[in-house]
This record gives C-alpha cells, structure tokens and sequence, in this order.
C-alpha cells in the first residue's frame, strides 16, 4: 500500500490529471463528512458572540452568502485548480463575469483593447454602455494582427479583452502574443475562454491575467444552470469579489453552483465527444457542394488553423462552428426547420446539439469576413448526441431544403 504521505494530494493541481482534478476539486469534507459539498441554500449564519468587529463585506461563507456561499466557494476551488489559477470568483452569469471584470479593473479616462469580433453583450458593453455613462474609451482591433494590437496600445491602456475562439466566427487569438503586448504598457489581458474550457485550453499558462467563462455553457454542460466566472491571479480576484460580487450584487446561487459543480465533474470527457464530433460534422459540411462555407478551426483552410494547432496542442479544434448554405435567409431558416434532431435555439455546450440562424446584416458583421456578411451564418453547438446520427441529420436537412 501507499504511504499516505505519498498519495496524491486531491486538493492539488499539480498531482492530479485533468480526469481527476474534475472529479475531486473543491471538494472539502466538513463535519458531515459529505462526499460532495452538500447544497447550502441559507442566506445568513450564526454569527459570533461579539460580532462587533466583523466586515460586512468579507468575502468567505458563513456571514451573508451575497458575500460568498458555501457552494460558491466549492465551485470557484474547482474552477481554480481546472484553470490553474490563484483563485476564481463565481457570479451569476457570463456577462455578470464579463461586466465584472470591466467595472472593477477599468476606471473613467481609461482605454481599453478589445477584439472587433467578440460575443453580442461584450460587444454593447464596449460599443454603448460603458464609454457612454463612464467615458471609457474603447478601439476595435483585429487581433490576429500583432501590428495592429500594437498600434492601437495607448499609455492608459488598460485591459485587452479577448475571445480564445471568437463567437461567432471562430477567429482564433493568439494568447501568448497578445499577453506579450498588452504587458509592454502594463495592461491586463482577459481571455473570455468560453468556447474553449479547461482542460482543452487555459489560457493562463500562455500569459493571460484573467480568463471568464460563462459556466452555463460546456462547464455545465447541461442545459440547466446559469452562472459565470473569473480566474486568475489573486490581487486580480480579490476587488472583483469585494466590489463587484459583494457590492454590485452579481453572486451566483448556491443552487446554480451547487448544479454547475455536479456537472463539471464530467467535462474532460464531455469534450472528446463534443470536440471529435464537431471535427467530423465540419469535414462533412466543408465537402459538401450545397454549403457555402464552413469556419471551424479543425480545417487546414481556416486561417487560424495553424495558431489553433500550436495552442489547443494540435489534436482537438473545439465543438463550435459556423456555416451557412449557399443560399438566401429563407434557405437557411428551411434548412433549420428540416432538422430533427438538432434543435433550434440559444447557448452552446450542452448535451443536445443546438443551432441558431443569425442574419448577414447588422452593426457587428462589418468586421466579420466576407461570406459571413453575404450568407449570414450557422452558428452550430455540436453535442453528445451519436456523431453518425447527427451526420444523418443534416444530410438529410441538406437534401430536403431546395436550392
């Protein structure tokens, strides 16, 4: 038998592999000696004799749980060590995270960098809300373009704010790039790694200050909690949960954390499924006659195809893409509608296979490439549902929408 000194350390990040770290992270045994952090839906605790001298903002459980939850803080355990970071902060969803990370570490008259194709709330937060009430400024970059990045750093720069895998065109950024510049003026790099979730990709390792994911997406993986996250460094965890969390109010449930927690514990092997169907789903449409074009970083035509390869270890591409049919909106909405297996609607990373018809026109398709703005575009979530039957899906689909 194994010494216990030398048994693995199930808290631990570095002694465990991914499967494991799934399984055991977070989890701490308290006095009911629980297998699992038990579901703690009180709001208020039992304080001290003398309270006189407690915080009212500190943010560990057992005071309020707008400060923090019991489930909260099992689930942020998790997200750290999944990440390999310092510490995590969960709030009540991925644009809770997004506009966390924005209100806490960006101050009026400052600049920000952000990626001309990004998520539609991360798009109107920059494009709208905040340079409008705070005079935040923001500059639009293409960030596949060093250069480009480069020349838009201003002295007030403060925060470089990026998709892995962009929503929706899966324009790939260089992380380790980007990190490298945004450092040169001393700003935060912040990587929304929603697309890509651990252990595919972690974006800390190749430099990022900070990554978010919306944990209702592959974290959960299940269709069936909302909630959202922040990782990273501590000195940068730490004022988003004192301000942002505790002040603004933003905390995730203990139900939704407790939910969330259940379902990360299969994510590494969700993701082969996912990520090995996408991988064939997008080969099959890329060689099919009817479909105008396909953006899936698994393909050698993609042009982030070798930057995807390099970072995401050269295996695995993701289970996102987009499509479209070589015809107009009304063929793309009868292609949908033909479809019986795939189902019509919002998020992604689910166990059921989504999509959602999005149309060519708009403020934000001005930066998307050009078959984007002409057809307008798929955006497919491919699920755990059987690869061969998902193929028989659309092909289907394909031959029963006339072109």
């Amino acid at each position: 038998m194994t010494p216990a000194a030398e048994r693995p350390d199930r808290t631990d990040a570095r002694t465990l592999s991914e499967a494991s770290l799934a399984v055991h992270a977070g989890i701490e045994l308290d006095s009911t000696r629980a297998l699992r952090t038990p579901l703690v839906m009180s709001n208020s605790f039992a304080l001290a004799d003398d309270p006189s001298e407690i915080s009212w903002s500190a943010t560990a459980p057992g005071l309020y749980t707008r400060n923090t939850g019991v489930n909260q803080q099992a689930l942020e355990r998790k997200l750290a060590a999944l990440e390999g970071g310092e510490d995590a902060v969960a709030l009540a969803s991925g644009v809770a995270a997004l506009h966390a990370v924005f209100f806490t570490h960006v101050r009026a008259g400052d600049h920000v960098v952000v990626s001309d194709v990004v998520y539609e709330a991360t798009w109107r937060l920059w494009t709208e809300l905040l340079p409008r009430r705070y005079g935040i400024q923001a500059t639009f970059v293409d960030v596949t373009d060093p250069d480009a990045v480069r020349a838009a750093m201003r002295p007030e720069t403060r925060l470089v704010c990026v998709e892995a895998i962009a929503n929706p065109t899966t324009k790939v950024a260089d992380t380790a790039m980007l990190a490298d510049i945004a450092h040169e003026v001393g700003a935060v790099l912040m990587v929304d790694s929603t697309f890509t979730p651990p252990p595919f990709y972690r974006p800390l390792a190749d430099g990022a200050d900070l990554v978010v994911h919306s944990l209702t997406k592959y974290i959960n993986g299940h269709g069936d909690a909302m909630g959202g996250a922040v990782i990273g460094r501590s000195e940068l965890i730490e004022p988003i949960k004192a301000d942002a969390m505790v002040d603004v109010g933003g905390v995730i449930s203990p139900f939704n954390a407790w939910m969330i927690q259940r379902g990360s514990v299969t994510l590494p092997l969700r993701l082969r499924q996912h990520f090995a169907s996408a991988q064939r789903i997008a080969e099959f449409l890329d060689a099919d006659r009817r479909v105008a074009f396909v953006a899936y970083p698994g393909l050698a035509s993609h042009p982030g195809h070798d930057v995807a390869r390099r970072q995401f270890g050269g295996r695995e591409f993701g289970g996102m893409m987009a499509f479209a049919l070589d015809g107009d909106p009304d063929a793309q909405n009868r292609f949908v509608s033909n479809l019986r297996l795939i189902t019509s609607g919002f998020s992604l990373g689910h166990d059921d296979s989504l999509i959602v018809h999005t149309a060519a026109d708009g403020p934000r398709t001005a930066t998307y490439p050009a078959e984007f703005r002409r057809y307008g575009h798929l955006r497919l979530s491919v699920g755990l549902e059987d690869a061969d039957d998902l193929l028989a899906d659309l092909d289907a689909a394909l031959d029963a929408t006339r072109l």
